[in-house]
């Protein structure tokens, strides 16, 4: 998605596409709502079809998302299939094992006041469901919040993102041709269609990308009061302690700093360390680099390049070539962008390009801090990261980040990773993001839990704390009904008006 939404009008052009993408966005949200309305998406068995279908296109139309996700991200089509593609269908996997347990009514015991009533929470489908999807993982972060709605019984609309265009145009021809197209709708385009979409009443809205445009987002469902999930991003920090294996953190950052060059919201954005650790940790970092991408990166077939080229520009803007202890070279022409390791000097001065927003790139910073303290402090100064990761094999250090840290995940020894376990949410904190997803609480995230209870109407147990509240009354509500009242002798009379 677009940087920015803009609600300003532009040449005669612009406002007859503005109105062109009014129209559009009407006439798709009104077609999702008939299908809604129509009880087509809420039967378990449409639930199952419809996420069978999906893992059908993923598996059976690898190749040709590979492909789209190569012209936009330069991916190669292994890291296409591990971290967009296939971790889709993981996650279908893992939603239609537990789809049933998950979507059953779930009884809940019931006061003895209440004898011989039934309590229930029934999980219900919100409705129609806006999924807005980043450029960074067109499939997987497009994909993924479809899996939930669609399991909770949802009609979906999906924007996915102008900025990866060859994927966009893929979902766009094959969602259609193998989801009910009645219930799920694709839209393409920028901010006119991300805008119109916007202005129509959802039941839900589902957003991936910065905090400028979830502000957006986020001012747009207020005039219809719809709830809100933004999975948003930060700089994620990670700190290495000084009794950490150095060897295996190396390539571990690596992975996880430079998987698709970059390009990931949860990727390790700066490095926290002694300045001897610090030392000691660079050249290990340099020969991780060259085991994993070779000599020359540029050449290697598992490194990606940037998304476009204004990206590529604020990206090589962030690399001071006095401070680069690795990489830095770059090529317009391709959007490549070496893997690259900068010194830092002072975190908190706003000169530090690298150190003010969440860099999103190739970039890895080095800040030196003073041991555990200050890097607890560095964290928490800081806006609350969407991850923390952490590089110990000490207890207590783990301890000091868990008690003394807020982050959206905190993960020990490893990047990355916690998106691979089903039952861990995934999402924010603060500006790093509200609400989170994967596993069942996707499937809760776009579902209402709905309370139902049951009480016969014979005997009629309301007797006993409907008025006239008599003595024998009153006894029952201090015993059973509602206990916990001071005996009357011991409670003050009430203080008569004047």
């Amino acid at each position: 998605m677009s940087e920015t939404l803009s609600t300003t009008t532009g040449d005669a052009a612009d406002s007859h596409a503005s109105r062109g993408a009014v129209s559009h966005a009407a006439e798709v949200v009104a077609a999702a709502r008939r299908a809604f309305d129509d009880g087509v998406t809420k039967p378990r068995e449409w639930r199952v079809a419809q996420l069978r279908a999906l893992r059908s296109l993923l598996v059976d139309h690898e190749d040709e998302l590979a492909e789209a996700l190569h012209a936009d991200l330069g991916k190669s089509a292994t890291e296409a299939w591990v971290t967009e593609t296939g971790f889709v269908v993981r996650e279908i996997d893992h939603t239609l094992r537990h789809l049933r347990s998950w979507t059953a009514p779930r009884r809940v015991p019931v006061p003895l006041s209440l004898a011989p009533g039934r309590a229930k929470v029934v999980r219900e489908p919100l409705g129609v469901v806006l999924v807005i999807a980043p450029w960074n993982y067109p499939v997987q972060l497009c994909l993924a919040p479809l899996v939930g709605a669609l399991a909770a019984g949802n009609a979906v609309v999906l924007k996915p993102s102008e900025v990866a265009p060859a994927t966009s145009r893929v979902l766009a021809r094959l969602l259609p041709l193998k989801l009910d197209a009645a219930a799920v709708h694709v839209v393409e385009g920028a901010v006119p269609e991300t805008t119109a979409l916007l202005a129509e009443r959802f039941d839900h809205i589902f957003y991936t990308g910065n905090g400028v445009v979830g502000r957006v987002v986020l001012e747009a469902a207020a005039r219809h009061l719809t709830p809100v999930t933004l999975e948003l991003g930060g700089k994620s920090p990670a700190y290495v302690a000084d009794d950490a294996d150095l060897e295996v953190t190396a390539r571990r950052l690596v992975w996880g700093k430079f998987t698709n060059a970059g390009q990931t919201c949860v990727a390790p954005d700066y490095v926290l360390a002694s300045r001897s650790t610090l030392d000691a940790l660079k050249p290990l970092l340099r020969q991780a680099i060259r085991e994993a991408f070779g000599d020359d990166p540029s050449a290697s077939a598992d490194y990606g390049r940037i998304v476009n080229a204004r990206h590529f520009e604020r990206l090589t803007a962030l690399v001071d070539p006095a401070r680069v202890v690795a990489g830095g070279r770059s090529d317009a022409s391709t959007r490549y962008l070496e893997p690259t390791l900068v010194e830092v000097d002072d975190a908190d001065d706003p000169r530090e390009l690298v150190m003010r927003e969440e860099i999103f790139g190739p970039v890895l910073p080095f800040v030196a801090v003073d041991g555990l303290d200050a890097a607890i402090d560095v964290v928490n100064r800081r806006d609350k990261p969407l991850a923390l990761y952490v590089f110990t094999s000490s207890d207590e250090v783990r301890q000091r980040f868990v008690r003394d840290t807020s982050s959206g995940a905190l993960g020990f020894n490893i990047p990355l990773a916690h998106l691979a376990v089903p039952g861990l949410p995934f999402g924010g904190v603060g500006p790093s993001g509200m609400g989170a997803y994967h596993g069942e609480r996707s499937v809760a995230l776009f579902s209402h839990d709905k309370a139902v209870l049951t009480l016969p109407t014979r005997p009629d147990t309301t007797v006993w704390v409907r008025p006239p509240f008599t003595s024998l009354k009153e006894q029952v509500i201090a015993r059973l009904a509602v206990p916990g009242r001071r005996r009357r002798e011991d409670r003050s009379e009430p203080q008569q008006h004047k």
